[in-house]
């Protein structure tokens, strides 16, 4: 039994590594900037209340951090430091540091969040990359898309989950009247406990091509990738993922595991869970970004569906200094997310009322009374079917069926 730190839960209310604690048997310690946003979830509050420890820090500060776990340390040690939320990897990365323990080192963890540093330290080691720039405010960025030429991209450097992006395709985008660059900075974001959007974007040029995601495991260097995420995204101008498809690690995935090594190893990557975004175009492969986290989005489900393991289990045990549990039979893998046409308050949503033994998970992530609109980022999204088949083809048919039959009703 292994006695772990938790920092924060990913989405504000995804319990899954604390599911997968318990099932260990590990005795968890838990620490937010926030309880209250947990305790008024009933399901995460029960959920709290049967862990070690549940402990508030705010203001939320790296010597309020330290000061608070290294009393816990001393009286129960610590075996492990998990954090699956971006804006907060610096913090565990720094604390497992202080403490001895297994962890991503704590310069990679800072520059890790930053998109536009990691560009550029990309660039210093030669790695290909699409021509970029950095924007503080409006008058930068509309020099920048000048100067970088349509089309591009724009996004925070300090961001995650797909929020916040803003993709110029065309000279009417650039219209006064019309286009974004006109105010988008001070954005005034807030991201949530306590973390305000520093107001640093990224501008790149958009490549054109497959959208893929690798989800892998790194141990003193070295790495292991687990399979590939395939994305399907909803329409343009939204950026929210319809779904995907997993495919486990084979030999046919040689040439993008070699380049993403490299990426890893370029940014300091030396531990732990990481979620890796590539674009497969005419050129190869090239780097949208790294995540050092776990993957989120209830993916890790997809994930260990396809493996035969617990993926959650995986990275308490990587980071715990464990073998990882055993793989069972790899699958194909398929998500596909509910998404509303229409804006309105959600009065119900009805599933479907049949089964299939391929259908391996239905997760509700808005609840009733909850405001609903038509996608535009991730935030947007409904609930998740997943589905495992021995062919990719027979999974997305299914999930889409199942969906089909899904309703929802808003008033």
């Amino acid at each position: 039994m292994a006695h772990l730190l938790m920092i924060e839960l990913p989405g504000g209310n995804d319990t899954d590594m604390l599911d997968a604690a318990l099932a260990r048997g590990d005795q968890v310690t838990f620490v937010s900037a926030a309880l209250e946003h947990y305790r008024q979830q009933p399901a995460v509050a029960a959920m709290l209340a049967r862990l070690a420890r549940v402990i508030e820090i705010s203001p939320f500060t790296d010597a309020a951090l330290q000061r608070e776990v290294q009393a816990i340390h001393r009286q129960q040690p610590l075996d492990a430091v998990l954090c699956l939320v971006d804006t907060r990897v610096p913090h565990a990365a720094r604390l497992a540091a202080s403490l001895g323990l297994p962890g991503l080192d704590p310069a990679s963890a800072q520059r890790l969040r930053d998109k536009y540093e990691i560009r550029c330290h990309l660039r210093e080691q030669g790695i290909t990359q699409p021509a970029f720039a950095l924007a503080c405010n409006n008058e930068e960025l509309r020099q920048a898309v000048a100067t970088l030429g349509l089309p591009v991209l724009i996004k925070p450097a300090d961001g995650y989950g797909s929020q916040n992006i803003v993709v110029l395709r065309h000279e009417e985008d650039l219209d006064p009247l019309l286009s974004p660059l006109e105010h988008m900075l001070p954005s005034h974001a807030d991201y949530g406990l306590g973390v305000k959007a520093n107001d640093r974007l990224l501008v790149e040029r958009l490549l054109d091509g497959t959208i893929i995601g690798c989800d892998t495991l790194s141990r003193n260097g070295q790495h292991q990738l687990l399979g590939i995420h395939e994305k399907s995204f909803v329409p343009a101008p939204s950026f929210a993922i319809r779904g995907g498809c997993f495919t486990p690690a084979h030999p046919g995935f040689a040439d993008i595991e070699r380049y993403l090594f490299t990426l890893l190893d370029a940014v300091g990557f030396n531990h732990g869970a990481a979620h890796t975004e590539l674009i497969l175009g005419a050129d190869g492969p090239r780097l949208i970004e790294i995540n050092p986290r776990l993957v989120g989005a209830r993916i890790p489900r997809l994930v260990s569906l396809a493996l035969g393991y617990s993926h959650h289990q995986a990275v308490i045990a990587l980071h715990c200094g464990q073998p990882l549990p055993a793989p069972g039979k790899a699958r194909i893998a398929v998500s596909r997310w509910l998404l509303s046409s229409a804006s309105g308050r959600l009065r119900q949503l009805q599933l479907p009322d049949w089964h299939d033994p391929r259908i391996l998970g239905m997760d509700v992530v808005k609840a009733v009374g909850a405001d609903i609109r038509p996608p535009f980022d991730n935030s947007d999204r409904l609930a998740c079917v997943m589905v495992c088949a021995d062919s990719r083809g027979q999974a997305e048919q299914l999930a889409e069926r199942y969906l089909a039959d899904c309703r929802i009703l808003l008033d």
